[in-house]
């Protein structure tokens, strides 16, 4: 059964997430090639890794004033929404037969180690076509400042 276009319009969150130091570090050590965790290794961070990701003075100095994120990061905050929709028990989306399809980012600040995040998503598209259904949401991070962050577009494919 395709899924209804009743639910284009639909709203979730907001999702708090508190942008950690250590959160972030990890995540540019593995993406960068490391080891995520300095425990493990006394090597530190994977050589070429720009300082701002993960050296707290080297950070302070430059002109963002704390280690920020790499891009990429943003899909541990900003995916909730998506998630939420595709798990929501009224759109009866069989996960069974889901596919993430793809997702595009937009981005317009830094995250900085200790910002506030606050993710909102919508339903801005039902589609189908042949046997499958497109499900895209789209999502807004805003910071502590109100500021907006990323926006993101999630698109789920379901098989029919």
């Amino acid at each position: 059964m395709p899924l209804d276009k009743k639910f284009i319009g639909r709203t979730y969150g907001p999702f708090v997430y508190e942008a950690g130091l250590e959160k972030m570090r990890e995540f540019a050590y593995a993406v960068g090639g490391g080891i995520p965790s300095t425990g493990f290794s006394a090597r530190g961070a994977p050589e070429g890794l720009h300082p701002v990701l993960h050296d707290e003075a080297a950070a302070k100095a430059s002109p963002y004033g704390a280690v920020i994120a790499l891009p990429n990061f943003a899909v541990t905050f900003a995916i909730a929404p998506f998630g939420k929709a595709c798990t929501d028990p009224e759109l009866q989306v069989n996960l069974l037969r889901l596919v993430h399809g793809e997702q595009k980012f937009e981005f317009f600040e830094v995250v900085r180690a200790g910002d506030r995040l606050t993710t909102t998503g919508t339903i801005t598209n039902i589609l189908a076509k042949r046997s499958l259904d497109f499900l895209e949401v789209t999502t807004e991070t805003r910071n502590q400042h109100d500021a907006l962050v990323v926006r993101a577009v999630w698109t789920a494919i379901i098989r029919g």
